[in-house]
């Protein structure tokens, strides 16, 4: 079965405009992972990702316990490994 490829030419949506921003990129370069700690304190899990383990999302859990996980285009989360 072909795999449809992405138009590369859309235009971006307002959420991709934004990740493109220099205001996000400057987000990034100064969080202090406050949102991050209050995230895990109301627990929830965290995503993030780590050079370390290019195949995958880490997956950060309340408890501290964390995995591998890959996310596919519609938003289905599957489990890698644990870490």
């Amino acid at each position: 079965m072909p795999q449809e490829k992405a138009d590369t030419n859309a235009p971006l949506s307002q959420g991709e405009d934004y990740l493109s921003s220099i205001e996000f990129v400057n987000a990034l370069a100064h969080d202090d992972g406050l949102a991050a700690k209050q995230h895990l304190a109301a627990g929830r899990p965290i995503y993030y990702g780590d050079e370390r383990y290019p195949e995958g999302l880490i997956k950060k859990y309340p408890d501290g316990h964390r995995q591998i996980v890959s996310v596919d285009p519609d938003g289905k989360i599957t489990v890698v490994r644990d870490l």
